[in-house]
């Protein structure tokens, strides 16, 4: 995939597969994936996300109400429980995390575009493109 920023942004707008994403995620090495979470966890402050956007997140994601990162995005203030997620370090967890921290970005970019920039605004990742085959 393209450029990580890009690519992480274009997974949260849908222009791209979550497929495609989570392949391209397990190519990475441990700490590469490791990286790329506390991106993730980056951007989804960015977005000004909320212990509210959690359950929504969680079913985005696929993950079940008991899995680690869902269990973690509910409780307390979000940048500390962002900063744990992307923390996680068993496979299968940083793999929840990825699908979850997508999630996160996806419900409270869209909630930013409604309120920030639905008459425009200078946020290149909101004028992002795909062609996919």
């Amino acid at each position: 995939m393209a450029d990580p920023y890009i690519a992480l942004n274009e997974l949260a707008q849908e222009l791209r597969p979550m497929s495609q994403g989570i392949e391209w995620f397990e190519s990475l090495s441990a700490e590469e994936q490791s990286n790329t979470l506390h991106l993730l966890s980056h951007f989804c402050i960015q977005a000004r996300a909320t212990v509210e956007d959690g359950p929504e997140s969680i079913r985005r994601a696929g993950l079940r109400a008991t899995h680690t990162p869902a269990v973690l995005i509910t409780r307390g203030r979000i940048d500390q429980q962002l900063g744990k997620i992307a923390s996680l370090t068993p496979h299968d967890e940083r793999l929840k995390s990825f699908r979850l921290l997508i999630a996160v970005l996806a419900v409270a970019d869209e909630r930013r575009r409604e309120r920030f920039c639905s008459d425009g605004c200078g946020h290149a990742w909101h004028r992002l493109s795909v062609d996919t085959p």
